[in-house]
């Protein structure tokens, strides 16, 4: 309870170093609700990153916002921050449907890019993009699809057990509960790249696609609740999918962006990645050779809390063993070794020392921006590259396919870009 207190509390009250000289200097686009857990907060503990300008379609609320959180510079449109001279980078939390068209503005325009996710509204947007020319030229710029969890150390435990070939089954879930987000949240418009799947589905199908460390071949299912009657049917409210992947294993998402409990009150599940693995026979030198034993394990690992796991987060391995008859496979013995492990901060030797236990999943990933752009501060060797996020819309777009649905819809400025 100590270590969860003190971690939380170093999260909300983050030291704040000196900024150096040529620290970069991040614009926002948008006054959005999560830049200042993504970007604002974590940089104030960063010594090479200033979040120096904002821009949003209110000025009024452009104005209020830039005074709460400390920002210097208001620009009068997401072009005008674009187009200032003294900003290194962008950050893009805008809706989905927006992403491509201001991402390729800020390429065009020599900034880096911090990219929420999902990146693009679908598979195409997202080739266009990750494979612009623009990328591609002497120094280009910096784009990273936002995919924060996949930062931490937390994520990097948990894969360290999961044994992706002999993986059988996987299942990923995150839902919120009911009356969280209105009928009417942006997250429901399907012309700006709306839907479930769009949001807590991009954490899960990733999530997914790290376990079986390749891409599905196919998905198999997909079964949306659509919003209610009298709100954009064309979105869906929860989806549950499955895709078969080349081993054959199977991977299950289940997200809910209004998870029902009993009645009409809200539902809770913790946001967790279940992985089950095949059976594997292991040496065991005390059955003796030539006995008729053979000792197997079937082993599952669970990560509890993967998106958000700075503030808690617990991965479970469970081990059965069975010693049985090699001809018959009679059991003769059995039991069961569950080990609990956390990972606030790198485990391996050559990471020990990066960070520390109160950085946050985005602040881990701010220093992993920084340090491609600038060559500076540590580098886990952990990256979202561009054809990683042209392969995350694909899977994406499977479960609308299957589902019946419509992909979301491309951007207008593809036309002229």
């Amino acid at each position: 309870m100590l270590s969860f207190m003190r971690r939380n509390w170093a999260l909300a009250y983050p030291e704040k170093p000196a900024k150096n000289q040529d620290a970069l200097r991040i614009g926002l686009l948008g006054a959005s609700t999560i830049a200042p857990i993504a970007v604002i907060g974590p940089a104030k503990s960063h010594p090479d990153v200033i979040v120096a300008a904002v821009a949003a379609r209110d000025q009024k609320r452009a104005n209020a916002y830039a005074k709460l959180h400390g920002i210097p510079i208001v620009h009068t449109s997401y072009q005008e921050l674009i187009d200032d001279p003294s900003i290194d980078a962008i950050y893009i939390p805008l809706p989905n449907g927006l992403h491509y068209e201001w991402a390729l503005k800020a390429l065009k325009a020599h900034k880096h890019v911090l990219l929420e996710k999902p990146s693009t509204s679908n598979a195409s947007e997202a080739a266009s993009l990750f494979r612009s020319p623009l990328l591609t030229q002497p120094n280009a710029p910096v784009l990273l699809e936002a995919f924060h969890a996949r930062f931490h150390p937390a994520c990097a435990a948990f894969l360290k057990h999961v044994d992706a070939a002999n993986v059988v089954s996987a299942y990923s879930t995150l839902t919120c509960p009911r009356y969280v987000f209105p009928e009417t949240d942006i997250r429901f418009d399907y012309d700006i790249g709306g839907g479930v799947t769009m949001d807590m589905g991009a954490y899960t199908t990733l999530f997914l696609r790290l376990i079986f460390g390749t891409e599905p071949e196919e998905c198999l299912e997909a079964v949306p609740r659509l919003m209610p009657k009298g709100f954009d049917q064309r979105c869906d409210q929860a989806m549950y999918a499955k895709w078969r992947f080349p081993n054959g294993g199977l991977g299950t998402m289940d997200v809910d962006l209004s998870l029902h409990g009993w009645g009409p009150t809200p539902g809770f599940r913790w946001p967790s990645c279940e992985v089950a693995h095949g059976e594997t026979l292991v040496e065991d030198e005390s059955l003796g050779e030539g006995t008729g034993k053979e000792h197997v394990v079937v082993k599952k690992v669970i990560i509890w809390n993967m998106v958000m796991p700075v503030v808690w987060h617990r991965i479970d391995i469970m081990e059965q063993h069975t010693i049985r008859r090699s001809d018959d496979k009679k059991t003769l013995k059995t039991w069961t070794r569950t080990e609990y492990q956390k990972a606030y901060t790198w485990q391996d030797e050559a990471r020990k020392g990066q960070g520390n236990e109160s950085w946050s999943t985005y602040r881990h990933q701010l220093e992993q921006f920084v340090h491609r752009i600038k060559g500076r501060g540590f580098s886990s060797g952990v990256w979202m590259d561009g054809e990683d996020s042209v392969k995350q819309m694909e899977m994406i777009d499977s479960a609308y396919k299957k589902a019946g649905l419509p992909l979301r819809p491309t951007s207008s400025y593809q036309e002229t870009a």
